[in-house]
């Protein structure tokens, strides 16, 4: 794996591993402290967990105007091969965009969205600040100017790919999957990757875990 990862394993021989696949773009950076008890509570339950880093999101060295959701599956991709044992994808959010390619076990999916989705907020909130700043914007000139060139969205320059890519994407479906959302039949907890600044809700994490260990069971991952 040539991007950074954490991992978080229990003591002991061999376990099955869970691969967290974050939202994307600042959502991940809201999601990021949750998603690590949650890889801690998954050690509890007797698997293994692993975060990497996207290129361009985090610690990795990468650019991210030179990447794109093409470039995002392949990483994703090579981080599952390297891995021994069974694995399990789990995804949040944005993350189900890219998790399909992924030579696991099974899936489990929080809160799915379409790219389409994640694109339009990212360019009402650019739409929004430049309104703010006494500039002039709308959903139809920023989709125009990311044709042929990077796209500033949320302090993230987007190339054209990118975008393209991101506005026509959707979560693929995949075998086994569950796939739950936020909320009393799902998930208990908050939608973190809304907050301004990045927070944490040991509650949901837990739920996170316990959930992806009973799914891993399921499927005779234990």
């Amino acid at each position: 794996m040539t991007e950074h990862h954490l991992r978080i394993a229990p003591a002991g021989s061999p376990h099955p591993t869970v691969l967290i696949v974050p939202p994307l773009f600042e959502e991940a950076n809201r999601t990021r402290r949750t998603l690590v008890l949650a890889m801690r509570a998954l050690a509890a339950h007797g698997f293994a967990a692993v975060l990497p880093d996207l290129p361009g999101q985090n610690e990795s060295p990468v650019p991210l105007v030179e990447a794109d959701l093409m470039r995002w599956r392949d990483a994703l991709a090579e981080a599952a091969a390297g891995i021994d044992g069974p694995v399990i994808a789990a995804s949040v959010r944005g993350g189900a965009l890219i998790d399909h390619s992924a030579g696991v076990a099974a899936w489990w999916r929080l809160a799915p969205v379409g790219g389409a989705s994640l694109l339009r907020t990212l360019m009402r909130a650019r739409v929004a600040a430049d309104r703010e700043a006494g500039l002039t914007s709308s959903l139809e000139s920023l989709q125009t100017a990311a044709e042929t060139a990077p796209l500033l969205l949320a302090g993230n320059a987007l190339s054209p790919a990118m975008v393209a890519q991101l506005g026509a994407a959707e979560a693929q479906p995949v075998k086994p999957l569950r796939s739950v959302t936020l909320g009393a039949d799902g998930i208990a907890g908050t939608p973190l990757w809304l907050r301004a600044e990045p927070g944490e809700d040991a509650a949901m994490a837990a739920a996170i875990a316990a959930d992806i260990a009973a799914w891993g069971k399921t499927c005779g991952i234990s």
